[in-house]
């Protein structure tokens, strides 16, 4: 029995990678954390590879491994996230601290606030992204001015 693809509030379907808004998702984490390792990205000497496990229109949840040293440069998201860190550590810097996130621990961000992570040594980590609305354009809305 197949379940039926993710649709939008507006009844678009989502049709690229439809199986990252099934129903119900499992992973295996250190399975997709040694599919990474072997991945042509990883050898490839950028840093870090990526896998998105979940990608529905208002919930993404994406798997990170990142070698010692290595950072993503300041960014925000229009969202809130979760940045859970499975292996290694990692810094986090905001506009006014710096926190280092050991394995085990979780830290959740408001709203687009700005953030910069770096990998003091090899790391794997889980970061889960929410948006308020469902599509793009509903995400955006609160930013309009309303007449």
């Amino acid at each position: 029995m197949s379940t039926p693809a993710y649709r939008f509030p507006s009844g678009k379907e989502l049709n690229r990678m439809p199986n990252l808004a099934n129903p119900l998702l499992r992973f295996n984490l250190p399975e997709e954390l040694r599919r990474l390792r072997s991945e042509a990205s990883w050898r490839r000497g950028t840093g870090r590879s990526s896998k998105t496990l979940a990608k529905y229109p208002d919930f993404h949840i994406v798997l990170v491994l990142m070698k010692a040293n290595t950072q993503m440069n300041k960014h925000h998201v229009d969202a809130r996230i979760s940045i859970y860190c499975l292996e290694g550590r990692l810094r986090v810097r905001l506009l006014n601290q710096v926190v280092e996130v050991p394995a085990g621990e979780l830290m959740a961000l408001d709203y687009a606030i700005p953030h910069k992570l770096e990998a003091l040594e090899e790391s794997a980590f889980l970061i889960t992204i929410s948006w308020p609305g469902g599509t793009k354009e509903e995400r955006h809305a609160w930013k309009q001015p309303r007449s």
